[in-house]
Order: structure tokens, then sequence, then C-alpha cells
């Protein structure tokens, strides 16, 4: 197997990309992380031995193992949340995190106006909210698709830069920071960051080790997802791949011991008589309530065939005292992708095997895929690597 990974969720988000990563960080000679989707909406948890803890939103969860961070042509930056990330790190313990991260000058620009834009937006729905981290990475993909080259990068001189917020601006018809001062964080940002090119990618993987780190889940997937319960973001491998140019990676899907999500949305398994232990998730005004339910496997094999297979799982959770497991919907789900596809899934009643205790081999059996590390709690350390698929140093 290549020494590359590329770690993608199977859920609906949350299932432990973040600790997964750190363990690679922790147990491997890592050369960077490559952030491939999604932007600053990202909550990623990373606790160390030490008992440090930081959620990580857009540099990589290798971080606080000193290993730097690529964000891809694929990611939304948000400089400011990057400002504010950055001093979390430094309190932390990360003296220079800007000195760990690089980023692509084609990555499109969230900004404090498509926050405000797709929050209004999602007031307006009312009752029947779509789902949102309020952080604009939807409205700036919005935008991009409708705008084009007006769309903000990161790599935008000084000028462009203005013309492209105030054309933003007024389009959007919202309030927000004079575009002068957003203009000077952005250049005070260029100049922290080192933004490189597109063939950047090609030369980290050529020199070592990359873990790629994705966003949210695929069960959020722009394409894949239950409308209009989805993220603007493609969640698979796909976007990975597209940077690797064809250099083998190994496929590794992030699965919790019961399923979960947060906001709105389809959540089969859903059994709010669960009572189960979430320090690092919790309501958000704008995501929702964060809800939970027994593994939905129906729901995960799915996940997994949308996104071409796995080579290997990365289960975490272990040590929750959960034993029931999804294996079927009555009445059974098409997934065809079509209008009726959420609403198949919103009517859907799971039926359960119950009693499962050894979940390693429960889920290798219903994934069709060996689960390659068993996860019993937050750190590096309460994790363990159980195939040869990479050599494990430990």
């Amino acid at each position: 197997m290549t020494d590359h990974v590329i770690v993608v969720d199977l859920g609906y988000g949350d299932a432990g990309k973040g600790t997964v990563v750190d363990w690679l960080c922790a147990t491997r000679d890592v050369r960077v992380v490559v952030r491939f989707n999604g932007g600053a909406q990202a909550g990623h948890n990373v606790v160390l031995a030490d008992g440090r803890h930081h959620t990580f939103a857009q540099f990589g969860s290798g971080t606080l193992r000193g290993v730097p961070t690529h964000l891809s042509r694929h990611v939304v930056v948000d400089p400011l949340a990057l400002s504010a990330e950055a001093e979390q790190l430094v309190r932390l313990g990360v003296p220079d995190p800007y000195g760990l991260i690089t980023v692509d000058r084609d990555a499109l620009l969230a900004t404090p106006y498509h926050a405000e834009a797709g929050r209004r937006r999602e007031r307006a729905r009312g009752e029947e909210r779509h789902g949102s981290c309020g952080m604009g990475v939807g409205e700036t993909m919005a935008y991009w698709l409708e705008h084009g080259a007006m769309a903000p990068r990161a790599g935008d001189p000084p000028g462009v830069l203005t013309r492209k917020l105030r054309v933003l601006r007024e389009a959007l018809g919202v309030e927000g920071p004079p575009v002068e001062d957003c203009v000077a964080v952005y250049r005070a940002f260029a100049e922290r960051v080192r933004l490189v090119g597109s063939s950047f990618v090609q030369r980290l993987v050529s020199a070592g080790p990359v873990v790629f780190e994705g966003a949210q889940g695929v069960l959020l997937d722009e394409d894949w997802g239950f409308d209009p319960h989805t993220t603007w973001s493609t969640t698979t491998f796909r976007n990975a791949e597209e940077l690797l140019d064809g250099v083998g990676a190994m496929r590794l899907g992030v699965l919790r011991t019961y399923t979960t999500r947060h906001g709105p949305g389809p959540l089969v398994t859903e059994d709010p008589t669960l009572e189960l232990p979430e320090r690092h998730n919790a309501a958000g005004p704008w995501q929702g309530p964060f809800r939970a339910g027994h593994f939905d496997a129906v729901a995960h094999r799915y996940a997994a065939d949308a996104a071409g297979g796995v080579d290997a799982l990365a289960l975490t959770h272990l040590d929750v005292p959960v034993s029931r497991m999804c294996v079927a919907y009555d009445p059974p789900v098409s997934f065809e992708r079509d209008m009726e596809r959420t609403g198949r899934m919103m009517r859907a009643r799971p039926v359960y095997e119950e009693g499962v205790s050894d979940w390693g081999a429960a889920v290798s059996y219903v994934m069709g895929a060996p689960v390659w590390i068993e996860s019993h709690g937050p750190t590096a350390e309460s994790k363990r690597g159980l195939s040869a698929l990479l050599p494990d140093p430990r």
C-alpha cells in the first residue's frame, strides 16, 4: 500500500476525522496534512495526552504535532477565522502557526459578506431550515458559481481584491465591515502565509507521506447527500484524488460505533433516549441540535459506495457502551438520485441486530472492508492499528 492516506467521514460528519489524523501524525513521519474540501466550518477535535485540546477548523489536525498544513484550491479560506485559530494555537504552545501553513492562491475566500448573506437566507427559511454552520461557505460557493472570475481568491492583489469585494457586497446586498478594512486584513493574511501554485501538492506528495484530511461527511455531499440538507462541498475522495494526479493513496473511511448528525435532515436510527457522552459536540445557533442514533449500516454502506469504495476503516468511540446496529430499512430504501430520495429516508424505519459486542468484526463484515484503526478514546494513545495495511511502528 501507498504511504499516502485520504481520511473521509462515511457519515454525516463528526465521526472523529481529527483524532484519526492526529494518530496518523503521531505514529508516522507525515510530511504534511492537506485539506481538500470545506472551509472554516470544520470542527475536528484533537486531545493530547497532556490534556491540551483544540477544535481544528482550517489548520490540519496534525498541527499540535508540528505537522504543516496545506489548504488546497478546493478549500474555502476564511482569513479572519484563520487568524483567530492561529491565536488559539499560540496559546496551546504552537509558536508560529502561520509558519506551518501554505495556501493555494486559487482558493476561494469567504468574507463577512458571504457569512451574513448565508445567515439571512437561513433565517428566512424559518422552520424549514436546511442546516448551516453560519460561516458563509455555501454562500461563497454559490457566489462563485454565479459570478465566476469575480469571486475573491486568496492570491488576488489588493487592487483586484478591492474591486471584487465592492461588487460582492453590492451583489449580496448586505451590511458588514468597510471593504477597505477587509482588504487590510487579507493583505496581512497574504503576508503571513505562503501562497503557492497548483503544482505544489505534487511536490509535497513526491517528498514523503501525506495525509489528506476531509471535512464533513459523505452523507452530506453536494451530489450524494439528501437535499436540501447537504453541504456545498465534495466530501468524497474525489478532490483528494484529483490533487494526487494519479498517485495512489489509501482510502480510509471513518465511522463511529453510533451514527450522529448536526441539525435537520434524515437520521433513520435516531434515538432520543440514548444518553451518550459528547464533550465536544453541542447544539449550535446555526447548525441546530446534535442528534444521535444507533449505528446505521445501511446509510454507511451507501456512503462507501457513493465514495467509490474504501480500502480500510477507522472505528471510533469504542469506549461508548452501545450494542445495536441497523442492518436494514423497513420499507427498503432506493438511493436513486431523484427528488424523492430524502423523503424515502425520512419515512424509513430501522431493522436492528441486537447485542453487538465485537464492533470491529461487525463493522468490517457489514462494510466489506477491514477495520485498520480502533479508537477507545480521544487521544492517540487510546488508538491502535490492527492490520498490516500500513506498518504500525508501535
